[in-house]
């Protein structure tokens, strides 16, 4: 922690928050599952993005994520969406957010429930790579969002401490888990779906890293 900054360490989901991808995921997991005879709409996915697939699975098809079925359609999911990754874009404002805080030496990890390599295609697509100095993902963890296991494996990664962390995401999974490590959590409206009520847990909601930055700065 500085005098200029509250926190030590900042942990980012990376879909949603840093990089609109959301309806792509969506998108994705919907015509995977259409293709394994599994009736699922991307607006019945939707919601659910910002999970793993162990969970995401089960909620919307009542598959397991490591059965032959769930491992088909996961992978058929992956190659869906890595065709829909040449036209992911930042959020606005995310580079610069980040940036501002690796200007003040903060810790910066990724905490998300997407793959490894899932998460890294993303970042490079986005222009992000490189600016963290640790990442996990549900590779770390037994258990994706909204369990708090990706949010301790981020802070194992830079012997980080619960009180001088901040959790920054889109979705009340990333609330959810970031509450649950004893982590405060602010919101980004720019993942879209979610209203702020369904946010309130956070300790504050932005439009997106832009307003984000602006708030920090300002305060």
């Amino acid at each position: 922690m500085t005098p200029a900054f509250p926190y030590r360490t900042v942990l980012f989901d990376v879909d949603g928050t840093l990089v609109d991808s959301n309806g792509a995921h969506a998108d994705a997991w919907s015509q995977a599952l259409v293709e394994h005879g599994i009736k699922a709409d991307a607006s019945d996915v939707r919601p659910l993005i910002g999970m793993g697939g162990d969970k995401l699975l089960p909620a919307v098809a009542h598959v397991e994520e490591s059965s032959p079925l769930g491992v088909a359609i996961g992978k058929r999911k992956k190659h869906l969406f890595s065709a829909l990754l040449p036209a992911l874009r930042p959020t606005a404002g995310a580079r610069p957010l980040l940036e501002y805080l690796r200007h003040h030496d903060i810790d910066l990890v990724v905490a998300t429930s997407a793959g490894d390599q899932e998460m890294r295609a993303i970042l490079r697509q986005a222009g992000l790579d490189g600016l963290f100095s640790e990442h996990t993902t549900k590779d770390d963890a037994e258990e994706s969002k909204p369990d708090p296991d990706i949010v301790h494996a981020a802070l194992e990664r830079v012997d980080g401490r619960p009180e001088s962390t901040v959790m920054v995401g889109d979705t009340p999974y990333d609330i959810e888990a970031a509450r649950r490590a004893g982590v405060a959590a602010i919101a980004l409206r720019c993942g879209g779906h979610w209203t702020d009520a369904d946010l309130s847990g956070a300790i504050e909601i932005c439009d997106d890293p832009a307003a984000l930055l602006a708030w920090w700065a300002r305060s």
